[in-house]
C-alpha cells in the first residue's frame, strides 16, 4: 500500500475515533438526564481515563460530562489538531514535530496540574479546559506520525 494511502487510512480512523470518543462524552449526561442505564456504562467506560470529579466537570443536561474539563479540553484539542493536520503536514511523509515544541506546549498544563495537585492553587474549569485544549492540539501530530511510521516501516520487521 502506498505511503499516502496508509497515512490517509490512519488519519481517517483517528478522526473517526476521536469524534466517537467526544460523542460519548456528550452522550453520557444526555442519557443520564433520560435515566438510561447506558449512562452508567459510558461513565464507567471513561472512569479509567479521568477522575470525573463533578466539581471539575462541565455540566450538560443537568449532569456532569463523562470527563473533567481538562480531559475534555485535551480530547477537543486532539480533534482540532486532527482536523488541521492535513493542512500543516499533508499525507506524504510522516514526521514528528520537534521535541522542544512538545515541551513548550506541555509546560503550561504540567505547571497547572502540578500546582493543583500540590494545593498551590485551584484552577477554574475554563482554564483547565483551555490548557487541555492547547496540549491536545499537538498530540495528533505525534500520534499520527508514530502510527504511520509503525505501519509503513517497523511492522515489516516483525512480519
Amino acid at each position: 500500500m502506498a505511503t499516502k494511502n496508509v497515512i490517509i487510512m490512519i488519519y481517517l480512523l483517528t478522526l473517526s475515533g476521536i469524534i466517537l470518543w467526544l460523542g460519548m462524552i456528550l452522550l453520557a449526561p444526555y442519557l443520564a438526564s433520560e435515566s438510561s442505564p447506558l449512562a452508567g456504562f459510558i461513565y464507567a467506560l471513561f472512569s479509567p481515563t479521568c477522575h470525573q470529579i463533578p466539581s471539575r466537570c462541565f455540566f450538560v443536561f443537568g449532569h456532569p460530562m463523562a470527563v473533567c474539563a481538562r480531559c475534555l479540553g485535551i480530547y477537543t484539542g486532539f480533534l482540532a489538531g486532527t482536523l488541521i493536520y492535513p493542512f500543516l503536514k499533508g499525507f506524504f511523509s510522516p514526521s514528528l514535530p520537534r521535541a522542544k515544541n512538545f515541551i513548550l506546549v506541555s509546560f503550561p498544563i504540567v505547571l497547572d496540574t502540578g500546582a493543583n495537585i500540590f494545593g498551590i492553587w485551584e484552577s477554574p474549569e475554563w482554564l483547565r479546559f483551555l490548557l487541555g485544549l492547547l496540549w491536545g492540539i499537538i498530540l495528533p501530530f505525534y500520534f499520527l506520525a508514530g502510527f504511520s511510521d509503525y505501519f509503513l516501516h517497523r511492522r515489516k520487521k516483525f512480519s
